[in-house]
């Protein structure tokens, strides 16, 4: 059932969320109209979020000859010019401890980070941009998000904020839900 599930749920994002008889079927959206709705919704939203990722990935790749990791590791840094512990900066950005190594190690030996050591505790290790990663960092972001703008160009200002406002309140009825998981 769960891999048919999938399978559907992936014909409908190649179909722009075609609603045929099988499709309807499989999900039983005779069931529950509204809860049809809300699984099209997010097949939506999983679908311009991957458009608009792999369009930045390329632009990294392409223009910057980096990767979508590190300039996400090296804006975390940015914002915290300190440094973090790289369990703050797993944390931060919701990744393994040890993507997060493996991203910093190539930023170090590119000389974009650097490791400082604890003086107290030798095993605490925070990272920060180096100088060079801070200019790096910030032409790159500047291009960065002139490309978001061009991406997301035909929203309008009333587009935007009726938006924002729609995710914040999904995002606030998400962290005050209790949803437990069905058991297999």
């Amino acid at each position: 059932m769960q891999y048919e599930y999938i399978r559907t749920t992936e014909h409908m994002m190649s179909n722009d969320l075609s609603t045929d008889i099988h499709s309807r079927s499989a999900l039983g959206s005779e069931d529950d109209p509204l809860a049809m709705r809300r699984l099209k919704l997010w097949i939506r939203m999983l679908g311009v979020t991957r458009q608009v990722e792999n369009q930045l990935r390329e632009f990294l790749r392409v223009s910057h000859d980096t990767t979508l990791p590190r300039f996400d590791v090296m804006a975390a840094l940015h914002r915290w010019r300190d440094g973090l512990t790289m369990t703050e900066l797993s944390r931060t950005l919701l990744i393994s401890n040890g993507n997060a190594t493996t991203v910093v190690n190539r930023l170090v030996k590119d000389g974009l980070v650097a490791r400082i050591h604890s003086e107290e505790d030798r095993r605490r290790i925070t990272v920060r941009l180096t100088p060079k990663g801070l200019e790096t960092f910030e032409a790159v972001a500047a291009e960065h998000r002139d490309m978001v703008n061009d991406l997301f160009g035909d929203m309008t200002e009333a587009d935007l904020d009726a938006m924002r406002g729609v995710l914040r309140r999904l995002r606030d009825g998400l962290s005050t839900q209790n949803v437990s998981l069905p058991m297999e």
